[in-house]
């Protein structure tokens, strides 16, 4: 049971973590974020090995990265058939499909979230210009923040467009709710 709960784990955290560099990579090109900066660099020879190779067969549709996105949903399917072979629970095929979908839609507004979150935190900090980890955060949540920011306004110095957007995203994530057996 012990080796069970720890091969869980690892699958779990290993497949999350690379998803994860997979959909940052893809939200920072969604939203032309500067692939110039050392910490895009990083998510690109991270992913490059396995993306390269996959956008030969997988082409781009407009500006939308879809080898990223179809490479995150495989393996998140690889990771829940593991987890699930581990586990020794039956395969259901039918439910494997939307639950690495919904998954991969929750990851994604987790992703906005923490970015927020370490926005606002840095911007308490003081002066962020120059700062490689802002610019990236700025370009990332920028697609969702703008609109929100058109209709919500500055209160004092003081943006609450951050807050509006995380409450929006937590009400997304309560409609999105996991599905048993989906790490």
């Amino acid at each position: 049971m012990v080796l069970q709960n720890i091969a869980v784990f690892l699958i779990s955290a290993l497949f999350s973590l690379y998803i994860g560099a997979v959909l940052v990579r893809f939200l920072l090109a969604y939203a032309r974020a500067d692939f110039h900066n050392p910490y895009s660099q990083a998510l690109v020879k991270v992913t490059n090995p396995v993306l390269v190779p996959l956008r030969r067969f997988i082409p781009a549709i407009g500006t939308v990265d879809t080898a990223s996105l179809v490479l995150a949903f495989v393996l998140k399917l690889v990771g829940i058939l593991l987890i699930t072979a581990v586990t020794g629970q039956a395969f259901d095929f039918a439910y494997l499909l939307p639950a690495a979908l919904v998954d991969l839609v929750r990851s994604l507004i987790w992703i906005y979230i923490v970015a927020m979150i370490v926005q606002a935190v840095m911007s308490w900090m003081g002066n962020t210009h120059g700062n490689p980890v802002a610019s990236l955060l700025y370009s990332l949540t920028s697609p969702i923040l703008r609109p929100i920011r058109n209709i919500v306004p500055l209160v004092g110095a003081i943006d609450l467009s951050p807050l509006v957007a995380i409450l929006l995203l937590q009400v997304c994530l309560m409609l999105l709710a996991p599905l048993p057996g989906v790490f």
